[in-house]
């Protein structure tokens, strides 16, 4: 044998041995950070109890000293890491009485800032939705009590403690003296739960400095559907309407006036039911014609998906479903339109009784949007509907119906690298393929993000499925709060992996 076919073989059979040794060693570097978050797990939930104590609701302007003093608390931390921050001004929100209230400041940062790498771009929110203990809650709602491995507090899940998971990953990084394999940018804002005020603003001026050099948006204020992790590919928008029905000039005593006077709220109610079937199908012309066709690919895509009905049921309390199997279920909770009737607005709604007819009346709906329905679209559908539902009442009433908020459903594409990266992150961590979810519920940012930005989205949830956003015991497991930084750590250098294209 030759001298440079015998280097040559020999090289052959080093090979693998060379692989084995490099493949080893980032198992051990997954391990090694794994390790330190396990170690360090009592202080992540202290910290998060820090921050649940702070009641950060952002629709309550008496606490807006407080949602201040998150922003300041969410700014100096990062700080305390190293990364370039900034506390951005975006103005001030106008009071239904006219007075001028200053927004919460935006927290940007920064960690990294070498061109060779993907910038990615972590978005959060550490505002959250009023609680109070007298509302049904088992514990103080801003007080983190620790239950049998569930941390409950306002504001554990949504979204408080998926922040914190992503600046506890690169806090990891740094500590074991880990070069990030990505470079990190974070905006946290303090008025998610009150619809963004001043953020769309904020990243249209931003868009050619801050996200100039941002590849990928990570958004982590959404849910699993059940045991399993999951990646969120799409939300539905919204669109919500006020009816409003106007009568007399005044309100009226229902035993002098009653029979004598065509009621506004039974004009109201009488439009109202015209809106949606007891099955569920939408009435307004033109609504169920816009949706995107259900593809075969999507239809095994939901049949795949771990989802028990029984327990969803139970969850939520209810002895019966709209729909019987899962496919249909899951595809009106996510990819079809629906409409929900949240309340009426003048109407008596106190304990005990009050014989009165209401002058003015106004309902309170929504109609979820889906691809490929278009909100001004829908305005028109709904105002030219029921306007001509309540001419054929011959009703000397005023009818009034206005859109207050008109966003925009968002769809990825599910074969982006951004998804595969999910995946792998997802079999490192838990040993198991995620589920592809979408999710019922609007996060317009999203659509902000894809619209202005032109940038590439991925929704990588950790809350769990029974984590009660927006309700009474809202809580996160320690489980999904560990193991959800774990799956951040992984997840930043799966997206180190994905190819860099030069523009």
């Amino acid at each position: 044998m030759s001298h440079t076919l015998a280097v040559e073989k020999m090289n052959l059979l080093v090979l693998p041995s060379i692989l084995l040794v490099i493949s080893t060693a980032h198992a051990f570097q997954y391990a090694e950070l794994a390790q330190y978050i396990d170690s360090h797990q009592e202080e992540y939930v202290e910290v998060l109890r820090n921050w649940v104590a702070i009641e950060s609701d952002s629709s309550n302007i008496l606490k807006r000293p407080d949602l201040h003093r998150m922003m300041e608390i969410t700014a100096q931390k990062l700080r305390l890491m190293g990364g370039t921050v900034e506390l951005v001004d975006i103005g001030v929100q106008e009071l239904p009485g006219g007075q001028m209230i200053a927004l919460p400041k935006v927290v940007t940062a920064q960690f990294g800032n070498d061109s060779n790498k993907h910038t990615v771009c972590v978005y959060g929110h550490v505002d959250v939705q009023p609680a109070k203990l007298e509302d049904g809650w088992a514990t103080d709602p801003y007080n983190l009590t620790d239950i049998n491995g569930n941390l409950y507090g306002r504001g554990a899940s949504d979204n408080k403690a998926p922040v914190l998971a992503w600046i506890h990953a690169v806090e990891a990084y740094q500590a074991l003296n880990m070069e990030l394999p990505v470079n990190v940018k974070f905006l946290i804002e303090g008025m998610e739960e009150t619809g963004s005020n001043g953020l769309d603003a904020m990243i249209l001026a931003q868009r050619d400095t801050f996200f100039s050099d941002v590849d990928y948006i990570i958004i982590s204020d959404c849910s699993w559907l059940g045991q399993r992790p999951a990646l969120t590919y799409g939300t539905r928008g919204n669109c919500y309407f006020f009816a409003e029905v106007e009568g007399p000039k005044q309100d009226l005593h229902s035993g002098v006036y009653g029979g004598t006077v065509i009621e506004p709220m039974t004009d109201l109610i009488g439009i109202l039911d015209t809106l949606i079937t007891p099955s569920g199908k939408i009435l307004i012309p033109g609504i169920r014609e816009a949706v995107a066709p259900l593809s075969d690919e999507e239809w095994k895509l939901y049949q795949d998906i771990d989802f028990d009905m029984d327990n969803y049921k139970n969850k939520i309390g209810v002895s019966q479903l709209m729909y019987s199997n899962k496919v249909d279920l899951l595809a009106h909770m996510w990819r079809y339109p629906t409409v929900s009737i949240h309340g009426i607005e003048g109407a008596f709604s106190d304990p005990g009784t009050k014989t009165v007819i209401p002058a003015k009346v106004t309902a309170k709906f929504s109609i979820r949007q889906v691809p490929n329905m278009d909100p001004a679209v829908v305005k028109k559908q709904v105002s030219d509907y029921l306007h001509s539902v309540f001419a054929k009442r011959k009703s000397p009433n005023k009818l009034k119906v206005t859109m207050v908020i008109g966003a925009k459903p968002w769809l990825a594409d599910t074969q982006h690298p951004l998804y595969e990266a999910g995946k792998a992150a997802a079999k490192t961590v838990f040993g198991m393929d995620p589920d592809l979810i979408r999710e019922g519920g609007t996060i317009p940012i999203a659509r902000t993000f894809q619209d202005v930005m032109e940038k590439s989205i991925i929704m990588l949830p950790i809350g769990g499925f029974d984590d009660g956003l927006h309700s009474q015991n809202e809580k996160i497991s320690r489980y999904n709060y560990i193991e959800g930084t774990k799956l951040f750590i992984a997840y930043l250098n799966e997206v180190a992996q994905i190819k860099k294209t030069v523009m």
